[in-house]
C-alpha cells in the first residue's frame, strides 16, 4: 500500500472513459420560453407568441434527449490513483439506506399528491385572510377577488373603487383559476424542496419562502403594474403568504414519504424495460 508521503507524480495513473449525459441547450430554451410566455401577459402578445414557440421547441428537444433512450457521451479521462491507508476493517454504510451502494440524498421524497394537497390547503388559508382583509379594510369580500382578476383581465376595474367592491362573475371565475393554479404549483414546489430541509421544514415553507416571494413581488410590482402596486396592501399580502406557507408546509410534512428512484435507469422508470429484461439484454451484450 502506498505511503502518504509518496509524491503525486509517482502515483499510478488510470485512464478510461466516463459516460455522461449529452450536453443540450433544450432546458434553457424551455425555461426562456416559459419566461417570455408569461412576460408577454403584461407587455405584448408578440412576446407571448415568441415564448410559446420557444416553449414548444425546448420541450420537444428535451423530450427527444431522453426518449426512447437517454443520450450520453463518452468523456476520456486520465488521473492519478490515490491509495489511502486505513485501519478500518470494513466499509461503513449509511443506516437509512444500507442496500444502496452510493446513496443519493434525499433518500425519500414526498409524492406529487402531497404537494397538491398542501397547495389546496394553503389556498384556503390564503383565501380566508384575503376575504377578511376585504371585509375589514374595504367593506367587501369581493375586493381582493376582483383585484386578483384585474392583474391580467379587466384592468379598468382598478380605476373604479366601487367596481372593485361589487360582484362580477367573470372576475370571480378568473381569480379562482389563477388562485388555484398558482397554489397547486407552489405546493408542488414545497413538496419537492421540503425533503432538502428535514430539520426545519416549516421554516422554509412558512417563513423563508413567503419573505422572499413578498420581497420579490414588492420590488417588481411598480415596474410590472404600477396601478396594481398602488392598490395592494403589502402587510395583508405578506400575512396571507405566511398563512399559505405554514398551512401548506404542515400538510406536506404530514404525508407519507416514498423512496427515490434516481438509481433506477430511465427505461425502467418509464416502463419500457423491466429489471429481468434489462439483465438479459446486458448478458447478451456481453456475449
Amino acid at each position: 500500500m502506498a505511503s502518504h508521503a509518496e509524491k503525486p507524480d509517482k502515483l499510478p495513473m488510470i485512464a478510461g472513459e466516463v459516460r455522461l449525459p449529452a450536453p443540450t441547450s433544450a432546458p434553457i430554451v424551455f425555461a426562456l420560453g416559459i419566461a417570455l410566455l408569461f412576460a408577454g401577459l403584461v407587455t405584448s402578445a408578440s412576446l407571448s407568441m415568441l415564448g410559446a414557440v420557444l416553449f414548444v421547441v425546448g420541450a420537444v428537444s428535451w423530450f427527444r434527449e431522453v426518449f426512447p433512450q437517454e443520450k450520453h457521451v463518452e468523456v476520456a479521462f486520465r488521473e492519478p490513483v490515490a491509495l489511502p491507508a486505513t485501519s478500518r476493517g470494513r466499509v461503513e454504510r449509511l443506516a437509512v439506506a444500507p442496500d444502496v451502494p452510493r446513496v443519493l440524498l434525499p433518500v425519500e421524497i414526498y409524492p406529487v399528491s402531497a404537494g397538491v394537497k398542501g397547495g389546496l390547503a394553503g389556498s384556503v388559508a390564503m383565501a380566508v385572510l384575503a376575504c377578511l382583509y376585504g371585509l375589514l379594510k374595504q367593506g367587501s369580500i369581493w375586493y381582493p377577488i376582483n383585484l386578483l382578476a384585474a392583474t391580467g383581465y379587466r384592468q379598468q376595474l382598478m380605476l373604479d373603487q366601487s367596481s372593485l367592491k361589487a360582484f362580477h362573475l367573470e372576475s370571480f371565475l378568473i381569480a379562482s383559476v389563477i388562485h388555484l393554479l398558482t397554489s397547486v404549483l407552489v405546493g408542488l414546489l414545497y413538496g419537492a424542496m421540503l425533503p432538502m430541509f428535514p430539520r426545519r421544514p416549516i421554516f422554509l415553507g412558512g417563513v423563508l419562502a413567503p419573505v422572499l416571494w413578498t420581497g420579490l413581488l414588492h420590488a417588481m410590482m411598480d415596474l410590472i403594474n404600477p396601478l396594481l402596486a398602488s392598490r395592494v396592501d403589502w402587510w395583508w399580502f405578506a400575512a396571507s403568504q405566511f398563512a399559505f406557507g405554514i398551512v401548506a408546509g404542515l400538510v406536506v410534512v404530514r404525508q407519507q414519504r416514498v423512496r427515490i428512484k434516481q438509481v433506477i435507469p430511465f427505461a425502467m422508470r418509464a416502463g419500457i424495460e423491466s429489471l429481468g429484461a434489462r439483465s438479459k439484454n446486458q448478458r447478451e451484450d456481453q456475449r
